[in-house]
């Protein structure tokens, strides 16, 4: 079969940078000098188009092979060029967020101080779950009188605290101070005061501690709960303690977790409240109620949406501040998490943030290996004077998954070898990576040096993966502000001497302008011109990328990059031969896009205009000829396969495909190419009764003079079979069907 293979470390199998790359890299950081030209062989466009295929992130949906050159199926190709989830996503208006909150609900509620018994009313008037829950909880607590309650952030675990407290007739209710020390527990515990509520009714009073600080060193105990529990029953009070994942526990203290209601059901118990039930039902059948739902928000978000919907029902706010408000809680949900000091959240969990956005729904362990090294260049930046240090344990996944609203689960993911299974992440609103990306490049600048750093070692990595994920990242970048992106990433990669980063310069203008990045043709147009030759090299790549899409555009431009290469090069001795398989490998995609009908009538059309554009036609057209269904070497090849369509169907592409085979075959430059590439068709024939059907119809239309039917009558007399072997018996029944002489 025609075409390069890959290098090895160009495929899925290949590994890290090595210390010495790591090491060349932070010099160049540092001013210094470019490496040297790579000398190993480039990967072609083809699999350099299966990597970005395969590796791309799920939210630029472009798994279509079609798209970008994996095989034109004669059906519409659709991926995202601005669409609903990158677009509108990254270019969201952030002008009109606002932060919703309920009294009781907040995180920044009062941190110490009696709960107001109208509070408890309203919280209990809209509060669900599940009720044998429930009921095990209020056993647990009258027994115990004390509980622990553990769960997530945002999970309604400190409202959930509130209502066992009420449900049991406690009254009225301490919120205690979160700072309090567990070993001080017992002594926040008092006797009622005269005129106190509880003294006055006989009720018995209740405690809330919410988020108890505890550190290592400083954990929680059972002999801090005993001593509590003590003073609790003397002075007839029950005390319910909220912890989160990564609370320091003894493992003698038992906590009960809790487990959040469905957020359908909160949603509707809240609109209960603000609306009568006519209006409700008529709110949660809103599209924009069910997409909202559909992005798993937290409660307290569940709370203000219904809150919002109440004053949609009352006219007070428009459709698209409803249509606006998932997003929009996204949004307050990212800043909240980089605008957290290091103390709520620690710096190397922003890293795995930021880390998670670029490897969304890759493996785990992948990301978590990539964040720490982000960690080590946030440190950097923080404090250029202190050595970075990453631990080596310490980290709890479900703990960290949790924190990023995110879920593991296992997966396949495509390696060179084939798909394989891991352990996987993902956000569960997948619109998350590209509001958080754009929320740290564009809110927290300085961030961007240690960014930058990050990606530049991505674009070095070994593994197709990493670095087709360093040009999704990149492409968000440029798509939320593109002179900085060009400047500091994408131009110093194009005008790298390291095929590596070109080849991500390439991916990561492609995906730029599929999530719509305005000016990336006129870019590409610009550089396919350029004096430098690695500019060239990236403009044509890409045009083989987003040709698809403006075929015309992209052929005249590769013509013209033809023209000025045979002009350059008119000494055979001196030609770039390099350039000009880049430009034919960029025709082989263009001819196996969705754009394919569009191409193979230009290349025709366009055939004889000068030597420069026949050879960039015949080239790519025969590179196209060699590729197969599925990458197998006996798979059905994606041209035969178009023919025999065509054939039927679309007469003018049958003419055409079989009119660039007799030009091809009967060019002395491109003759030998073509009959090898015309022998593999035989081979897979012999293997394949529908290829062979085929190319059975094909062939009496590649013979129109006596040279063409002696070419190939004496292909099918004398090729080799397999291993040396005589001509299959296929290729004396494709003997049969050309024409006489």
């Amino acid at each position: 079969m025609s075409g390069q293979e890959p290098p090895a470390d160009a495929q899925g199998g290949g590994t890290a940078a090595d210390p010495g790359e790591a090491a060349q890299d932070e010099a160049r950081e540092a001013g210094g000098t470019e490496q040297p030209e790579e000398q190993d062989q480039p990967q072609t466009a083809w699999s350099a188009r299966r990597d970005l295929v395969d590796h791309s992130p799920r939210t630029m949906n472009v798994g279509s092979r079609a798209r970008f050159g994996g095989g034109y199926t004669g059906g519409d190709q659709h991926g995202v060029s601005g669409g609903n989830v990158t677009g509108d996503v990254i270019m969201g208006s952030k002008t009109e967020i606002h932060h919703w909150s309920f009294p009781g609900l907040s995180a920044s509620a009062a941190a110490s101080g009696e709960i107001p018994r109208a509070t408890l009313e309203r919280l209990a008037a809209s509060f669900v779950a599940d009720g044998d829950t429930v009921a095990a909880l209020l056993d647990r607590l009258r027994r115990e009188r004390v509980l622990v309650l553990s769960g997530a952030r945002f999970t309604g675990r400190r409202t959930a605290a509130l209502m066992l407290l009420h449900r049991l007739g406690a009254g009225p209710v301490q919120a205690l101070d979160r700072d309090t020390a567990p070993g001080a527990l017992a002594d926040r515990v008092t006797a009622p005061a005269p005129g106190d509520g509880a003294a006055d009714t006989g009720r018995a009073r209740g405690y809330v501690l919410c988020d108890v600080a505890t550190r290592r060193g400083d954990a929680l105990r059972e002999t801090h709960l005993l001593a509590a529990r003590d003073r609790l029953a003397e002075h007839d009070a029950y005390l319910v303690v909220t912890v989160g994942p990564t609370a320091v526990l003894e493992d003698d203290v038992s906590a009960a977790e809790w487990k959040p209601p469905v957020a359908a059901d909160v949603l509707a118990a809240h609109l209960r409240v603000h609306a009568d039930a006519e209006t409700a039902g008529r709110l949660l059948g809103l599209p924009a109620v069910k997409e909202f739902l559909d992005h798993g928000h937290q409660l307290r978000e569940v709370a203000a949406f219904a809150q919002l919907l109440g004053r949609y029902a009352a006219g007070e706010v428009t459709e698209r501040a409803v249509g606006d408000f998932s997003l929009v809680s996204l949004e307050n949900q990212v800043q909240e998490w980089f605008e957290e000091d290091e103390t709520a959240i620690h710096l190397r969990d922003k890293a795995f943030l930021v880390a998670l956005a670029a490897f969304d729904d890759g493996p785990y362990a992948l990301t978590a290996e990539l964040s720490d090294l982000l960690y080590r260049f946030l440190q950097k930046t923080d404090d250029p004077t202190r050595s970075p240090k990453v631990p080596v344990f310490g980290t709890h996944i479900g703990k960290r998954l949790q924190l990023a609203r995110a879920e593991r689960y296992e997966g396949e993911e495509h390696t060179e070898w084939g798909p394989v299974t891991q352990s996987k992440a993902a956000f569960a609103d997948e619109r998350t990576p590209l509001v958080l990306l754009r929320e740290v490049w564009t809110g927290h600048p300085s961030a961007r040096p240690a960014l930058i750093a990050w990606l530049r070692r991505l674009a070095d990595d070994g593994r197709p993966l990493v670095r087709t994920r360093a040009a999704s990242t990149v492409a968000v970048l440029a798509r939320t502000d593109l002179p900085s992106a060009m400047a500091l990433v994408i131009e110093p990669w194009a005008t790298s001497n390291r095929f590596r980063h070109r080849l991500v310069a390439v991916n990561s203008l492609t995906l730029a302008h599929h999530i719509g990045t305005p000016s990336i043709p006129r870019i590409l147009d610009t550089w396919s011109t350029h004096e430098d030759r690695r500019l060239r090299w990236v403009a044509v790549r890409a045009y083989a990328l987003i040709g698809p899409e403006r075929p015309a555009q992209a052929l005249a431009a590769l013509r013209d990059a033809a023209r000025r290469l045979y002009e350059r090069f008119a000494d055979p001795d001196d030609f770039d031969r390099d350039t000009a398989r880049e430009l034919a490998e960029a025709v082989e995609l263009l001819l196996l896009s969705s754009a394919a009908p569009e191409v193979l009538g230009e290349l025709t059309d366009r055939l004889d205009d000068d030597r420069a554009v026949r050879d960039l036609a015949l080239s790519g057209f025969v590179n196209a000829c060699g590729r197969t269904e599925g990458e197998e070497r006996y798979g059905t090849p994606l041209v035969l396969t178009w023919y025999a369509r065509a054939a039927t169907d679309d007469d003018r592409a049958a003419r055409g495909i079989a009119h660039l085979w007799r030009e091809a075959l009967g060019d002395p430059h491109h003759s030998r190419h073509a009959l090898e590439v015309m022998r593999d068709w035989v081979l897979i024939a012999d293997r394949s009764t529908a290829t062979e059907w085929a190319l059975a119809a094909l062939l009496p239309g590649l013979v129109t003079t006596p040279t063409e039917h002696q070419r190939l009558s004496h292909l099918l007399r004398t090729m080799p079979g397999e291993d040396g072997n005589p001509p299959p018996p296929v290729a004396a029944r494709l003997l049969s069907t050309l024409p006489p002489r």
